[in-house]
């Protein structure tokens, strides 16, 4: 069973996977790809703009992000370790620091840095 957290963006313009990434990246968190739309791919491929799911990693870790209408869905497992919950945690941080977007938490929305503070990242 997995865990979930979103990701919404006012008048539904998701951001470009190449800005997320480079926003990972500035903060210490370099990702590889694992997986686009179901197929393998290469860890620095990038995926094409129509894109609906991909896997990613970083430190052993690996998360699922799929694309909704007007947000991201982020999911991992449900018994995730430190390390995946905190690829959990960053990619929403970066979607939503690059989109303008809110982190749905159970605290209620968040902006990029109010979540960035929660979860401890500098």
């Amino acid at each position: 069973m997995g865990m979930d957290r979103r990701v919404r963006f006012v008048g539904g313009r998701l951001p470009e996977w190449s800005a997320v990434v480079a926003a990972l990246a500035e903060a210490g968190l370099p990702v590889q790809m694992r997986m686009i739309d179901g197929e393998l791919a290469f860890p620095d491929e990038t995926p094409p703009e129509t894109w609906r799911e991909l896997r990613v990693a970083h430190a052993g870790a690996m998360a699922t992000v799929r694309r909704g209408q007007q947000e991201i869905i982020l999911v991992t497992w449900g018994n995730a370790d430190e390390q995946a919950q905190k690829l959990w945690n960053a990619l929403a941080w970066a979607f939503a620091r690059v989109g303008d977007g809110q982190v749905l938490t159970e605290a209620g929305p968040m902006d990029a840095a109010a979540f960035a503070q929660q979860i401890g990242l500098p």
